[in-house]
């Protein structure tokens, strides 16, 4: 189908063009699109409207035109069944059999490699997860996680080399609540006594940490490693150690959940290595700043902010934008001119900031740089109820919690599932259960039962030179229409930076796929007729492992279904 497409789409172009030469209008895209009903057809051109109203003329009779030049295009005739004028001016397109089919071969002929796009040769990095080390991993960060490893999934479908990285901050005012957290545990102190800490950290993972810096133990985490001195009164050791120790404990939890990073970028670096000062001094030469009320102030309006923002506090600190500037000028310097930072809705103040001081250092840097997926938090529901305590963190469910409760395919599947920036309800006993309405159950059954049916099938697993002709069941069209989708949903939702997509797309095929196994007999006795079938089974479950990968999901050979009387109405 992705050959009958392209060539579908270069007739279309042509025609078009010959379109506007009568008219005396410039030709719009050639582009399809899918009908708002499947009873309308496979595909749609919706090009005759806009350009009627360049013309100034009737938009169907211009797509009477345009299907007469259609018809006449080798393309159209080898590929379209039929051409139909629908509303003001649609042209709805049925495609022939052969279309359809042509997909089977493409897809197990390129396996893996189905919908995926040749080298760019761009180079994009994703910032994501980002989480300072004062405590577990809470669900928004595996929100973000699931967001921003699937972001870079697809970004690698489409040919991109993407560059995972994690920046956080080991020496800011939280991490010094951490320490004294730590070290007011080392001094038999707990929350609830008198003397705790106002602004400590209550959870029980403070203990722990507290216990491993006496016992002079050494932690290793992915970008650093510290042994502890055990001395009570060494408060920097023990800022140290628990950063460490924290930073052990995400990569625990990132690992399990089948995150990885190419590099951990530290903030407190943008100070030390000059980049926060110089990046301040190149604004202020730039006279992109002023003073007020002894602060600098950035002249962000000048870039559309709503108002001028502080730069430096009167008490010479910095507000945190700024060395969020510096890191996007070395993000730039680094050759990354595409960048996505995957954050919380809470940071959305930030973007025209970070983006006003870019444009303002006047360095090249384009305008819109970086991108970001913004995303709310979800709320946990287990047993009906909302779970907002964890006995790990005292004060918010840990992402850990989440995949002990339910695994992590459940976990990346629900958190990749909606729109990022959407409000989300995590329904632990939906997750656990092994039924149709838990979707990421429906969309793996799917591929578990497609790989029973495969080995229960006696015939050749060579299914090249199947007769794909006999593919002509209903429920056969639809599951390939859906199979050839993918390439194009695929590429859309890298451009979008919507893995969501790729959740939706999975329901849509899992769908058809089980349609199928409702109506059609698949191993019957006419052995050209099965074995063109599971030639159609063996490209769904390919497409089905293809977008499950995408979002770090597994796909499981074999599953049980909890039967009908055991699922709750």
């Amino acid at each position: 189908m992705i050959r009958a497409k392209q060539e579908l789409l270069q007739a279309l172009q042509a025609a078009l063009a010959e379109l506007s030469a009568t008219l005396g209008v410039a030709p719009p895209p050639a582009a399809f699109e899918s009908p708002r009903q499947a009873a309308h057809g496979d595909l749609a051109v919706t090009a005759a409207m806009p350009m009627a109203r360049a013309a100034r003329t009737n938009p169907r009779e211009l797509a009477h035109r345009l299907v007469d030049l259609l018809g006449r295009q080798p393309a159209f005739e080898r590929w379209v069944s039929g051409l139909e004028i629908a509303g003001p001016g649609f042209v709805n397109l049925r495609l022939a059999s052969a279309a359809r089919q042509a997909v089977v071969a493409e897809v197990l002929t390129a396996a893996a490699g189905y919908g995926r796009a040749a080298a760019s040769g761009r180079r994009v990095m994703v910032e994501f997860v980002s989480a300072n080390p004062t405590g577990p991993l809470h669900v928004g960060h595996g929100r973000n996680a699931a967001l921003g490893d699937s972001i870079g999934n697809l970004l690698e479908a489409q040919g991109d080399e993407v560059h995972r990285e994690f920046y956080y901050n080991d020496a800011g005012v939280q991490i010094q609540t951490l320490a004294l957290s730590t070290q007011a545990r080392l001094r038999g102190l707990a929350p609830g006594d008198a003397d705790w800490p106002a602004e400590a950290y209550n959870g029980e993972y403070i203990a722990d940490i507290a216990a491993d810096f006496a016992a002079r133990k050494t932690v290793h985490a992915d970008d650093r490693s510290y042994t502890a001195s055990g001395d009570i009164d060494d408060l920097d050791g023990i800022r140290q150690f628990a950063v460490a120790y924290l930073r052990h404990e995400q990569d625990l939890d990132l690992r399990a959940f089948g995150v990885r990073f190419d590099q951990y970028y530290l903030e407190s670096s943008l100070y030390t290595s000059g980049r926060v000062e110089a990046t301040v001094r190149a604004l202020v030469a730039a006279g992109k700043t002023h003073e007020r009320d002894g602060a600098l102030w950035l002249r962000s309006t000048e870039y559309g902010d709503d108002k001028d923002r502080v730069m430096r506090k009167s008490d010479g600190t910095y507000t945190y934008f700024v060395p969020d500037v510096a890191y996007h000028v070395a993000k730039f310097e680094r050759g990354y001119a595409k960048v996505i930072n995957v954050q919380g809705s809470d940071h959305h103040g930030t973007v025209a900031r970070v983006r006003a001081g870019l444009q303002a250092l006047a360095i090249g840097i384009p305008a819109g740089y970086p991108d970001y997926a913004l995303y709310k938090m979800i709320t946990v529901m287990k047993g009906g109820q909302e779970v907002k305590i964890s006995k790990r963190a005292g004060s918010y469910v840990t992402l850990r919690d989440l995949v002990e409760w339910t695994s992590r395919d459940a976990v990346r599947f629900f958190l990749a599932s909606r729109k990022a920036d959407t409000e989300f309800v995590f329904d632990v006993d939906l997750a656990l259960k092994a039924a149709d309405d838990n979707p990421v159950f429906y969309v793996q059954y799917a591929h578990a039962r497609i790989c029973s049916v495969l080995a229960q099938y006696g015939g050749r697993r060579d299914f090249a030179g199947a007769d794909l002709a006999r593919l002509n069941a209903p429920t056969e069209a639809a599951l390939m229409l859906e199979l050839g989708a993918y390439p194009e949903m695929l590429a859309r939702a890298a451009a979008e930076l919507a893995p969501h997509d790729v959740a939706f797309y999975l329901r849509g095929l899992a769908a058809a796929f089980h349609a199928y196994y409702a109506s059609e007999r698949l191993l019957v006795d006419d052995a050209e007729l099965a074995r063109a079938r599971m030639a159609l089974l063996a490209a769904t479950a390919l497409v089905l492992r293809n977008a499950l990968g995408v979002l770090g999901v597994s796909a499981p050979e074999s599953m049980v279904r909890a039967p009908a009387a055991e699922v709750p109405a």
